[in-house]
């Protein structure tokens, strides 16, 4: 569920609430399936829609709240683990039932700091008791709606309360060299291409960069490492700043001079998406190791290993040559659960150009409560590297 990095919208509730329902009316097709049967929506569904005064938004269907067996208990965690993805929820209740089911639900939704709403489903049939909406509303600080299906003008008026509800910063849009630049400043944009960069394209984040350079009326430049010196010996226009790759980190940091700034693609990364405050607090951690001591890797997507892996081989391999230490690496792709956090020295999180930032601050805050120093890739690669300090000072001025 973490390849998609439009705003998510959970739709929650006990079995046969008419959750998909709401969707059908919500998007206007025949995306999810409805039946009187109980239970028919078993993992989580997602369906990517439009909302006006919002843009493209991701909303999904779970699996009931109160499921029953073994089977439906399974159910029932999916539609928990989804809640720690999504930026907005709604709750879907009916016939006035709101008990354990849902204070449970909306515990969590605290938990993970998740802007909800109530509805009342079916309220062509049933509407929402004044004294039980009043409760639900001064209780939980939430708006309640009696919505039907029935009836479209409904869906717009659910449309608008969600516009209301999910946070401007899920899906407004934020410049990923915001303040770094001005309009007519060259950036230059050092890629490698070896056998960790895909064929025939680049990555997202690169793609990213380049696009934001052009929104902010900048010229982008765009080459190889081994072209790095040859831009400065041909007398190029200096840059503003150099955006590089963290795997040559040590050999642009020798080229570029040192009054022009530079830093790596993973940390522009976790500055727009990532705890980037914790990550600088707790990058120097890794001159603290000891033996024996255990670092968690977490990688926001599933992908092949290759020999030269940044993740699994070259990273842990500069770790452990820089601190002089038996260190030993666990890794979690996707958002798997993360299980016994406290065995581990620190938590080291990717770049997370596939994630949202309500998924990667969700994940790494699991270390953060804790009081488990983190980082990530580039701010990792560049301490063993010793320009840790010269890479985050482009964010400090």
């Amino acid at each position: 569920m973490a390849k998609d990095l439009k705003p998510h919208i959970g739709i929650f509730g006990r079995r046969n609430n008419g959750k998909s329902s709401i969707i059908n009316k919500i998007t206007g097709q025949q995306i999810a399936i409805v039946s009187d049967q109980a239970g028919t929506t078993t993992d989580p569904v997602k369906k990517s829609i439009e909302i006006f005064g919002i843009g493209p938004v991701i909303l999904i269907d779970t699996a009931g709240i109160d499921d029953i067996g073994e089977l439906g208990q399974k159910r029932i965690e999916k539609t928990y683990q989804t809640i720690k993805e999504i930026d907005c929820a709604i709750l879907v209740i009916t016939e006035n039932q709101f008990g354990k089911p849902e204070q449970d639900l909306i515990a969590q939704f605290n938990e993970y700091a998740v802007p909800f709403l109530v509805v009342n489903n079916k309220a062509d049939l049933q509407v929402l008791d004044k004294r039980l909406c009043k409760d639900i509303e001064d209780l939980y600080n939430v708006k309640t709606f009696n919505f039907s299906a029935l009836y479209t003008e409904d869906a717009e008026i659910l449309i608008d309360l969600l516009k209301k509800t999910i946070p401007k910063t899920s899906y407004q849009k934020v410049s990923l060299l915001g303040g770094l630049v001005k309009p007519n400043d060259v950036v230059v944009l050092v890629t490698p291409i070896d056998a960790e960069a895909p064929d025939g394209r680049m990555i997202l984040p690169q793609v990213m960069a380049i696009r934001d350079i052009l929104d902010n009326d900048c010229i982008c430049v765009v080459l190889k490492e081994s072209n790095l010196q040859e831009y400065f010996d041909q007398d190029m226009p200096q840059p503003a700043i150099i955006v590089t790759d963290s795997q040559v980190f040590e050999m642009v940091n020798k080229i570029v001079p040192q009054d022009i700034p530079l830093t790596s693609f993973s940390i522009v990364m976790a500055r727009l998406r990532g705890d980037f405050d914790n990550y600088i607090k707790g990058t120097p951690q890794l001159s603290h190791l000891k033996d024996g001591d255990k670092i968690l890797m977490l990688e926001s997507c599933t992908h092949q290993v290759s020999c030269e892996d940044i993740g699994r081989v070259k990273l842990p391999k500069l770790i452990r040559k820089f601190a002089g230490k038996e260190i030993t690496f666990d890794y979690i792709s996707g958002l798997a659960p993360i299980e016994n956090i406290e065995q581990y020295a620190m938590v080291i999180q990717c770049g997370g150009c596939m994630s949202t930032r309500k998924q990667l601050i969700n994940r790494t805050n699991i270390a953060v409560n804790k009081n488990i120093p983190i980082s990530n890739y580039g701010m990792a690669i560049a301490y063993v590297n010793g320009i840790f300090y010269r890479v985050i000072k482009p964010f400090n001025s």
